[in-house]
């Protein structure tokens, strides 16, 4: 097309020459020392054409010819830069197909192809990319000295440097990372509370942080952080809901008494409150630090809302009230007869029934629960024994300690 252009292009210049130096009738005199020179104009017109072209070619290859050394240095220059770009992608390469040795060699090129190249030699995010490459390929083969040197030099390097700051945020996560290799939590927790507000709140870096929480045994913090992964969509529905029960069930037992347990409590969602197992647990926390009354306080909200729950739930339930025994009053004879009648097929549900009818002394309604429970064998061995001794306790009462002694017998033989 370009080819075509200019063939029009120079027809229409032939044409407009045609049509006007063909009736151009001036005469040129040029007067030099006394001599006269008569040209046409047409001729005098196309000389300084020529003239004009021919002067440009010249200056055009004088300056070439002056400007050779300039340009050469500009290709080595360039010749240089592209090497160093080059060796850093080699190293990125190689770091990514596992060759860390190799890694780690390029990256160290890439640096020193740098200092000859004045474009950059200033460059910091370059010496940075360099430096992170590096530090993660010492990683992997486990030389920790030099990874944190290579590591320190990156934020050396890059802080407060507004191109550099995503490099910033990289070496702060990898180092992270990295310390949670080492098992070292609170270095994990120091790197990620250098990042930016906004980027920790990415999800790589709430991952990072959920996984130093945990290991560095600090529930509430995890929790905080796995709500706000749940939020981002970090997990599934099923695993957002799993971690956050387990979270919630360390941070209840984490208290070591009851004030840090009334606090913890408090700490958590209403939907963790509601949570069926949290609760349990919660329950059987309290009781472990001598307020069973304030553990069955967890658990009433529960009971009355046991068809909404499922059997796990409702078993889980019924063994936790089964450690809060200890004070039971008569408030919660019609939640258990309650359910006693609608869930009277599942033995946790039996057998708590039995419990609570023992504490509250109900002998004769007692018996055939606590009999049903001491021969389940899906129950903790902790509830049969409880059950049998109860069931020993109430046989002396009526005086057969031959009987007594036999659920003695059997509640010592039960792991």
């Amino acid at each position: 097309m370009k080819t075509v252009i200019w063939v029009i292009l120079l027809f229409v210049a032939a044409v407009v020459s045609a049509a006007v130096l063909s009736q151009n009738d001036g005469l040129v005199s040029i007067f030099y020392s006394g001599y006269r020179v008569d040209t046409s104009l047409n001729v005098a017109v196309v000389a300084l054409v020529l003239f004009v072209v021919v002067l440009y070619v010249a200056l055009k290859a004088i300056n070439g010819l002056l400007s050779m050394p300039r340009r050469a240095h500009e290709w080595r220059e360039l010749k240089r830069e592209r090497a160093a770009h080059a060796a850093l992608r080699d190293a990125h390469a190689e770091y990514l197909a596992a060759r860390f040795n190799r890694a780690s060699k390029a990256a160290r090129q890439a640096l020193e192809l740098q200092q000859d190249v004045d474009v950059l030699r200033n460059d910091r995010e370059f010496a940075g990319l360099a430096h992170l490459i590096a530090a993660a390929s010492l990683h992997r083969i486990q030389d920790r000295r030099g990874r944190d040197e290579r590591a320190n030099r990156v934020v050396e390097l890059t802080s407060g440097v507004l191109s550099g700051s995503v490099v910033l945020d990289g070496a702060h996560l990898l180092m992270a990372e990295w310390a949670l290799d080492d098992r070292d939590a609170e270095r994990g927790l120091e790197a990620l509370r250098a990042l930016p507000p906004g980027v920790a709140r990415r999800t790589q870096a709430l991952r990072l942080r959920l996984q130093a929480a945990r290991m560095a045994q600090k529930p509430v913090e995890a929790l905080q952080t796995a709500r706000l992964l749940a939020k981002h969509q970090g997990f599934s529905q099923v695993a957002a809901q799993s971690l956050l029960r387990s979270l919630a069930i360390d941070v209840v037992c984490a208290a070591h008494d009851e004030e840090q347990l009334l606090r913890a409590w408090q700490s958590l969602d209403a939907g963790d409150r509601r949570d069926v197992l949290v609760g349990a647990r919660a329950a059987v926390r309290a009781r472990d630090l001598g307020r069973a009354d304030l553990g069955r306080d967890y658990l009433a909200p529960h009971w009355s809302e046991l068809a909404r729950i499922d059997a796990d739930e409702r078993a889980a339930l019924a063994i936790a009230l089964i450690d809060c025994i200890s004070g039971l009053g008569n408030e919660w004879l019609p939640r258990v007869e309650a359910a006693l009648a609608s869930h009277g097929n599942e033995a946790a549900i039996v057998a708590a029934a039995g419990m609570v009818f023992a504490e509250r002394q109900l002998w004769g309604k007692a018996r055939r629960p606590l009999e049903q429970t001491a021969h389940t064998a899906t129950l903790p061995g902790r509830v049969r024994r409880q059950a049998l001794r109860r069931l020993a306790f109430i046989a002396r009462l009526e005086g057969d300690e031959l009987r007594g002694g036999e659920y003695e017998r059997q509640a010592a033989v039960i792991d």
